[in-house]
């Protein structure tokens, strides 16, 4: 496996490939239809958005099988998604400990959806608050302490 930064277009036609995949199949069904059209206006189909992302890559054969992004701060976890043919062989830990190694926060945070938060937990995340639904998006705020 090898871990890149995403940086031209045509690796972002991927990452949206990647992350539409994963959420219409992991996230959506726990969503609302505002949630899925908010999620899609808001964060993956907004430039402005994206734009403040670093994203890296997790590549199997030259193939993208999984991506975190955080704003380039270092400090927020915006996206992070895994094709579910690729769960539990510990890309999504690799691409953490990438993100964390290339922050300069002392802290990370993430609005993680209902279906990620054992993930979160799992990566050394602690719930700071309930789960909560904004424009039809659920997530449950956490932290991550270095």
């Amino acid at each position: 496996m090898d871990i890149q930064l995403i940086n031209n277009d045509n690796d972002m036609q991927a990452v949206t490939k990647l992350i539409t995949d994963v959420f219409m199949e992991f996230e959506a069904p726990d969503y609302s239809e505002d949630g899925i059209k908010a999620f899609f206006d808001t964060a993956l189909n907004n430039q402005a958005f994206m734009n403040q992302l670093a994203i890296w890559g997790a590549y199997i054969n030259k193939k993208l099988v999984g991506i975190i992004a955080t704003r380039k701060s270092g400090n927020h976890i915006a996206l992070f998604f895994v094709d579910g043919r690729y769960h539990r062989q510990g890309i999504g830990k690799k691409l953490f400990d990438t993100a964390l190694n290339n922050s300069s926060a002392n802290q990370l945070t993430v609005n993680s959806s209902p279906y990620a938060k054992e993930v979160y937990q799992r990566l050394g995340f602690e719930d700071t608050d309930v789960e909560q639904t904004v424009t039809g998006i659920r997530f449950i705020p956490m932290l991550y302490k270095k």
